[in-house]
């Protein structure tokens, strides 16, 4: 029984050693969250945003879903000069979609990007396109993602902001629609892993390393992403959006990541199998830090995400018999009670109205572990197909 007791007490320890650190610099993100900037709101254009944003979408087969996309785009004011489609050679009639929203709005145009070279990602080269071959005129890039339902206001909104605040990039955080139970129990504990492991939408990061990004609405000054050379600094990336915020504020540029629920909403993946297999290969972020950086946010993943789930209810088995035993039940209690508060927090970044089991969105936490496996498998493998196409060999960077 000693024996027992005593191994259980070193266990405890350990987990406690791994534990605490983890636990101390979550809290140093989290109590940060009272000094996020206020979300962006929609916004009526001013006379001096006239014709200064150029809107690049990247598509490849987005028939289903591009429609709410070119529908919110065509409501923006005059504050956007352009709106580029570039297509990948979609083959299920996205080409049709646009000319038809060409009809109603001459500011579309449809260009195809070029063969895809051997060291690019589709989408950066996409979007590289597009920059390449918008007016000089513009003072603002904005990439715009084909499944994004943008609000009336948006742009005028995003870039205001930008303006008053000073950013020379700015991305938004959208509220994301769901709609079948498996999503609505998977989605949220997918997002939870980048909450952790990086400040909340809104506060500023100092550190280019640790700075986030969304590529689904991603504004740049154009003067800025012409220095960077467009899109090449990230053209290897699955990851791109971040690779190339990162490589930005490496420079010296102020970036942002602020609340956009109010302006921007996003329908990205059908059921949960496709979330776990789409979503899930991109959200390590590997393309964007380095190794030593990922590892940390895997163990602070394991520590503070997936372990209490275990931890804690192991308490109603084995009660504590020991100072270091109750310190650890104590303190994946703790964890346990955060996650839920934090679940709280997020409930308005997602449109559940019409979502059939919405209810499971509550019990997200319980599928934590699962979101955690998922970053690691992730983090030890290079995709081989990504948004319809394949890339048979690791691209070189």
């Amino acid at each position: 029984m000693t024996d027992w007791l005593t191994a259980g007490s070193l266990l405890a320890c350990g987990l406690l050693l791994m534990q605490v650190p983890a636990t101390i610099v979550l809290l140093s993100r989290l109590l940060k969250g009272p000094s996020r900037q206020a979300p962006v709101k929609p916004s009526l254009s001013t006379p001096d945003l006239l014709a200064s944003v150029s809107v690049v979408v990247p598509t490849l087969n987005e028939a289903e879903r591009l429609s709410p996309c070119l529908s919110g785009l065509s409501l923006q004011s005059y504050e956007v000069r352009e709106i580029t489609i570039v297509d990948s050679h979609s083959q299920d009639g996205t080409p049709d979609l646009v000319k038809a929203a060409q009809q109603k709005d001459p500011r579309f145009r449809l260009m195809n990007d070029e063969a895809l070279p051997p060291s690019w990602v589709g989408r950066p080269w996409a979007l590289h396109n597009g920059f390449l071959h918008s007016s000089e005129a513009s003072e603002w890039i904005l990439g715009i993602d084909a499944d994004t339902q943008p609000s009336p206001g948006l742009v005028a909104g995003l870039v205001s902001t930008a303006k008053e605040r000073g950013y020379d990039l700015v991305s938004l955080s959208p509220q994301f629609i769901l709609k079948y139970p498996g999503e609505c129990w998977l989605q949220p504990a997918l997002l939870m892993t980048l909450l952790y492991r990086f400040e909340s939408a809104g506060v500023d990061t100092q550190a280019p390393e640790r700075v986030m990004a969304n590529g689904q609405c991603f504004l740049c000054r154009r003067s800025v992403l012409a220095e960077v050379g467009g899109y090449t600094s990230a053209r290897s990336s699955f990851c791109d959006d971040v690779t190339l915020a990162r490589n930005i504020a490496a420079r010296g540029y102020k970036v942002g990541f602020l609340d956009g629920a109010k302006v921007l909403k996003v329908r990205m993946y059908e059921g949960a199998l496709e979330t776990w297999k789409e979503w899930g290969r991109s959200l390590d972020l590997k393309d964007a830090c380095s190794a030593r950086q990922l590892w940390g946010d895997l163990w602070l993943l394991l520590s503070v995400q997936a372990l209490p789930l275990f931890i804690a209810p192991s308490a109603l088995i084995y009660p504590p018999q020991s100072t270091p035993h109750s310190l650890l039940v104590g303190l994946n209690v703790f964890l346990i009670v955060i996650r839920w508060a934090l679940l709280l927090a997020i409930a308005p970044s997602y449109d559940r109205s019409r979502a059939k089991g919405g209810w499971l969105f509550w019990l997200s936490p319980l599928a934590d572990p699962l979101a955690v496996l998922r970053i690691f498998l992730s983090a030890n493998h290079t995709p081989t197909q990504w948004r319809g196409r394949s890339y048979t060999a690791h691209v070189p960077s």
